[in-house]
């Protein structure tokens, strides 16, 4: 049974394309928020609905010197926009994609994401106590998703994964704070999370 059974399946067709992700880091984070991401599984679907995400502008970030020496990030980032692209921390894969237009190094994480449809599939693929403790952090939502590597490298609109556009976030639902975990950058506001919203990851900004 789904979370929530009336929550319909976005069709393919509404998928946002890679152009979407081709523009300021900031704007596609910000924007992000609400927006829906779709796995379909062999035997059903999920539909998760993003809560929270970082963006990084490497061209004025300095945060990114820890970025361009993981293996093959600096290639990446340079490449097409509106890629998926992981890179590891600790062994664990977490979600970017790539963006900005071809040679600028951007990317967008996707910090945490709140179950709509599908938490069958979830449990699955990643055996927690609580199902809150499922997709509520950058690495966490990977796993249950079943997203790398199968996705690593390919376009954001598959036909097994894609973004559709969900109920936005207005202004005064969102909190902007620094992004989680670094020691430059720390002063940049680009993390980007629903108010109140219990799936949002405990990650604690940058201070």
């Amino acid at each position: 049974m789904n979370l929530l059974e009336a929550v319909p399946l976005p069709p393919f067709e509404s998928a946002l394309t890679p152009e979407f992700f081709n523009r300021n880091p900031v704007t596609v984070a910000r924007e992000l928020l609400g927006c829906l991401l779709v796995r379909h599984f062999l035997e059903g679907y999920a539909i998760v609905r993003i809560v929270e995400t970082e963006a990084y502008d490497c061209p004025v970030d300095p945060s990114c010197f820890v970025i361009e020496r993981l293996p093959g990030a600096k290639e990446a980032l340079r490449g097409p926009p509106g890629r998926f692209y992981f890179h590891k921390s600790y062994e664990h894969a977490l979600l970017n994609v790539v963006c900005g237009p071809l040679e600028v190094e951007a990317t967008i994480l996707i910090r945490a994401v709140e179950p709509l449809a599908g938490l069958e599939f979830l449990r699955v693929n990643r055996s927690v106590k609580k199902d809150l403790e499922l997709t509520n952090g950058p690495a966490k939502l990977v796993q249950a998703l079943e997203l790398y590597p199968s996705f690593a490298g390919l376009a954001v609109n598959q036909e097994k994964a894609y973004f559709t556009r969900g109920k936005s976030v207005p202004d005064e639902r969102m909190t902007v704070t620094a992004r989680v975990g670094l020691s430059v950058g720390k002063e940049l506001p680009w993390r980007f999370l629903e108010t109140g919203n219990r799936w949002v990851s405990n990650g604690k900004p940058s201070s």
